[in-house]
């Protein structure tokens, strides 16, 4: 299975506080990114979220308590056994495609540079989707998905649902955001 194939929504449930994941499991959403936790609380996040039938994306930079090491994949891998993670970090891409777990590597289009550093990453670690933030920008969006033969998740400064239609038109698979407002829509 790829993640083309996970997606039902093109929205994506961004969630970054502990209150939101009850927005989550009412919405749309069938995917979800996990941007906050801990040791103490992630397997109680992800058992609520899991029993929701969402797909669960943990993004381990933001993941209290966790160093960024193949251990700490490992872990998460065996223990915690979400859909995939997300991150900056090549190695953990490489680390946990090792442990057969889906990848997403998060880049930041600050400038044409990042633009070229960041398609060099995904060609070298091979993740099965990009996240691209921020989200606002369809022409670089669809400049990506000519340049990298990988989906496209768009997120970041997205906040209304034409931003996440025009996105989508670009070539974005889909869009993430943090929003609870714009989890509502059926995309």
């Amino acid at each position: 299975m790829n993640i083309v194939d996970l997606v039902q929504s093109q929205v994506i449930a961004s969630i970054k506080n502990e209150e939101d994941i009850e927005k989550a499991i009412s919405s749309h959403a069938n995917i979800v990114f996990l941007l906050t936790g801990n040791l103490l609380n992630m397997t109680n996040y992800l058992e609520k979220l899991n029993k929701a039938n969402k797909h669960v994306f943990i993004h381990i930079d933001f993941i209290e308590g966790l160093s960024n090491t193949k251990s700490a994949i490992k872990y998460i891998a065996q223990r915690w056994k979400p859909t995939g993670i997300i991150t900056t970090k090549n190695s953990l891409i490489k680390y946990a495609k090792e442990e057969k777990l889906m990848t997403i590597q998060r880049i930041f289009l600050i400038d044409r540079s990042a633009i070229q550093k960041g398609i060099d990453m995904c060609r070298s670690c091979k993740p099965d989707a990009i996240e691209v933030l921020p989200g606002l920008m369809p022409s670089i969006i669809d400049k990506l998905t000519k340049e990298i033969d990988l989906p496209i998740i768009a997120g970041g400064l997205i906040s209304s649902k034409e931003e996440i239609l025009q996105g989508l038109e670009a070539g974005a698979l889909a869009i993430s955001s943090g929003d609870p407002n714009l989890w509502k829509f059926d995309i």
